[in-house]
């Protein structure tokens, strides 16, 4: 192609090129809120095992209550391979507990059977539309995990630990894709720096 004719485009039809980044896209305290508020009693869990775990919708629907021993929750990453331990905060933990094993899955629908990925997606994008929460879906719940982790101040090496990913990954993700830039940084940023400048040795450079 530059140096003559072809007979064809090499080029031609090469695929869509994937740019898309949903940085922006987060659950916010009000849509958690309206969800659990209005959204079927066997949804509340997927929502709570999400945010709390930071961990992809394939690998929630297939674990089982073998991986939850009462203070952990252990799990092989189908992506990735990644083995990850997370320890189960206080919510997940009540919700677990006050959760009737049905099945050895621990996410069931309403029939106490474990979800296909069509009918847990169908079921969720339903609730979502019913409660009033938009432009979010069930995979921003990891993006949101991993902002919340950072904005609590879990340093990189922390939210590696719950979410399975390098730390080189999540250096990048947290720029580029996942860290939501919600005014609570900017606010804790602001106070840190009020509080210092209160010490008797803070000398400002420059």
């Amino acid at each position: 192609m530059g140096r003559g004719l072809i007979g064809t485009n090499p080029c031609e039809k090469g695929g869509r090129l994937y740019r898309g980044t949903r940085a922006e896209f987060v659950w916010t305290d009000d849509d958690e809120a309206a969800f659990l508020r209005a959204a079927p009693a066997h949804l509340h869990l997927p929502l709570i095992l999400g945010l709390w775990t930071g961990q992809r919708q394939g690998d929630l629907l297939r674990l089982g209550w073998s991986a939850y021993d009462g203070t952990t929750i252990r799990l092989r990453q189908s992506k990735t391979g990644a083995r990850v331990v997370i320890p189960v905060g206080a919510p997940l933990k009540a919700a677990l507990d006050a959760t009737p094993r049905r099945a050895t899955v621990i996410l069931t629908n309403s029939d106490g059977h474990a979800w296909t990925a069509d009918g847990f997606r169908s079921s969720w994008g339903k609730a979502c539309a019913k409660v009033g929460v938009t432009g979010v879906t069930f995979n921003d719940l990891r993006g949101t995990a991993v902002t919340r982790l950072a904005l609590a101040g879990a340093t990189e090496p922390e939210i590696a630990t719950i979410t399975g990913h390098s730390l080189r990954d999540v250096r990048s993700i947290l720029d580029a894709h996942y860290l939501h830039r919600d005014s609570a940084l900017g606010e804790s940023a602001i106070r840190k720096l009020e509080a210092a400048s209160r010490k008797p040795d803070f000398k400002p450079e420059g």
